[in-house]
């Protein structure tokens, strides 16, 4: 089975994704120490409320350099998609620098935070976002969107107020501003996407 590490920094919705994953085939695991990620065919960095709080949680509990330097898929989810950025404008928080660019907060939205369901408008082909359609809706709860340096690292878009990203992907590193845990069928085919992506990866090692 395809064992999944999800990254317990103190601020992540583990239960509802550690159930989504399990409900895909994966065999989630939850670690909040960097040696839970050996023998994991992935990692998923969930997040909810602050970039620099989690960020400081990911320092202190030394998963900064193994989260960097992993050659494993990584899947970043609402606030950690945000943290695979360069750095956000929310307290001036750091990040790890997996995607360049900087977080910043969404301009002309009629109301922050930004809560309910969008759909996403998909710019290039993207394994997690395969059998997505226009019908279907993600769950948003956020005041803030990366902007990728290099709009070739921008995957799918959405609107609130004005177009920001909600898939981006670099490499092995890809992130989601919607919570695809709580996106009911439409979260569960992202999920079951990231989880092939990673078993085809470990077959291929």
């Amino acid at each position: 089975m395809t064992r999944i590490a999800v990254v317990d920094h103190g601020a992540g919705n583990l239960v509802s994704m550690a159930q989504g994953l399990a409900a895909v085939g994966a065999e989630p695991a939850v670690v909040d120490d960097p040696a839970g990620l050996a023998g994991a065919d992935g990692i998923v960095l969930p997040g909810v409320g602050s970039a620099a709080a989690a960020f400081d949680r990911l320092a202190e509990a030394g998963f900064l350099g193994p989260l960097r330097r992993t050659s494993l898929p990584l899947l970043g989810v609402c606030v950690g998609l945000q943290l695979l950025f360069d750095g956000s404008e929310e307290d001036d928080a750091g990040g790890l620098g997996l995607i360049p660019g900087t977080v910043r907060r969404l301009q002309g939205a009629p109301r922050l935070p930004h809560i309910g369901w969008n759909d996403v408008e998909v710019r290039r082909p993207e394994r997690l976002l395969d059998g997505i359609t226009a019908a279907d809706t993600f769950y948003f709860v956020h005041s803030y969107a990366p902007v990728p340096e290099d709009p070739a690292d921008v995957v799918a878009t959405t609107t609130y107020g004005t177009g920001f990203t909600a898939v981006a992907r670099r490499g092995r590193v890809v992130g989601v501003q919607f919570h695809p845990e709580r996106s009911g069928k439409a979260g569960l085919r992202v999920l079951a996407g990231f989880v092939a992506s990673c078993r085809e990866a470990s077959d291929a090692a």
